[in-house]
């Protein structure tokens, strides 16, 4: 789990216990908490991408991870990884690419100067996809053993 401003950690560690799923967070050390929630925490360089390349390193088939970031999906979603965002959009292998040709897209009008109204608030009905997204996703495993 990507926790660096993950506005779902209390939902994930829920919902997870409620499964017996072990949680891992993971932070940069620029994020390190003295009191950290709960779950297990891995702190990481702070570096632009060190937490990503932790989560690609470290997951394997059937795992969850909650991120925001479209192009980490990406790459853990062929090793057979869950990968949904807070606000429960469930990334998937075969809509992915249209996912990146957007980001790609908005990432070069912006290198031309063209700014877009950036992203929207999180809302209440955000946290309520999330938490079904994430419910029936834990539900199949638990159904699955």
């Amino acid at each position: 789990m990507d926790a660096d401003a993950c506005p779902v950690k209390e939902e994930i560690t829920g919902i997870s216990n409620v499964y017996g799923v072990k949680v891992v967070f993971i932070a940069s050390n620029a994020h390190r908490k003295n009191n950290p929630d709960a779950g297990e925490w891995v702190y990481v360089d702070s570096s632009k991408e060190a937490a990503d390349l932790y989560i690609m390193n470290h997951t394997k088939k059937g795992d969850v991870i909650v991120t925001q970031d479209i192009g980490l999906a990406s790459v853990v979603l062929p090793k057979g990884v869950y990968a949904i965002s807070p606000r429960g959009k469930e990334f998937r292998e075969e809509t992915i690419s249209t996912a990146l040709d957007f980001r790609y897209l908005s990432a070069k009008e912006r290198r031309n100067g063209k700014y877009g109204k950036g992203p929207k608030p999180f809302t209440s009905e955000d946290r309520d996809r999330f938490v079904s997204v994430f419910n029936k996703i834990l539900s199949n495993f638990a159904g699955n053993q």
